[in-house]
């Protein structure tokens, strides 16, 4: 699943004033979490995760991790932040960020 930069700066746009809907800290990527992240990514399709996990290794790794699990890309990353995106197979046009906006 790869986007071109004119569909990510798009998405860079739309996600700006969006805010994180999941936090994941200290515990990772846990089975709570990773279902939060599964069911936000089906409703909204354009989500912001705040990372509270520690240094940029564990950063990294935690990105990989939904990446990998949930079919994900990302979209930007900054500071403690990522914008993650997952094209939903019918998006709900009251959920979905793509199409409320």
């Amino acid at each position: 699943m790869t986007t071109s930069n004119e569909d990510k700066k798009h998405l860079r746009r739309l996600g700006h004033n969006l805010k994180p809907v999941v936090t994941i800290a200290g515990k990772g990527l846990t089975e709570t979490v990773t279902a939060e992240v599964e069911r936000a990514l089906t409703d909204h399709e354009l989500i912001k995760v705040k990372l509270a996990v520690g240094d940029r290794d564990a950063k990294k790794a935690v990105i990989e991790g939904i990446c990998g699990n949930h079919n994900a890309e990302i979209v930007q990353s900054i500071g403690h932040v990522v914008l993650l995106f997952r094209k939903a197979k019918k998006p709900n046009p009251k959920l979905s960020n793509l199409l409320r906006q």
